[in-house]
């Protein structure tokens, strides 16, 4: 029997939680990623301070969204 074959037997819900945990292991932070996200993060703040975005109200946010 193959890797598929088992997992295909299991209940929709194990399945789901197989899903997310195998997706949660390819998601391994390195510092490098973690280098580029801050600059990223930088630059975006800075464009914020510099009036550079356009930005939605959190409570317009959430009533879209009825959050």
């Amino acid at each position: 029997m193959s890797i598929l074959e088992d997992v295909l037997i299991l209940k929709p819900v194990e399945r789901l939680h197989l899903i997310d945990a195998l997706l949660l292991s390819l998601d391994v932070p390195t510092k490098e990623v973690d280098i580029v996200w801050m600059k990223e993060v930088e630059k975006r703040v800075e464009a914020y301070n510099r009036g550079e975005l356009n930005t939605t109200p959190s409570n317009e946010v959430f009533a879209k969204y009825k959050l």
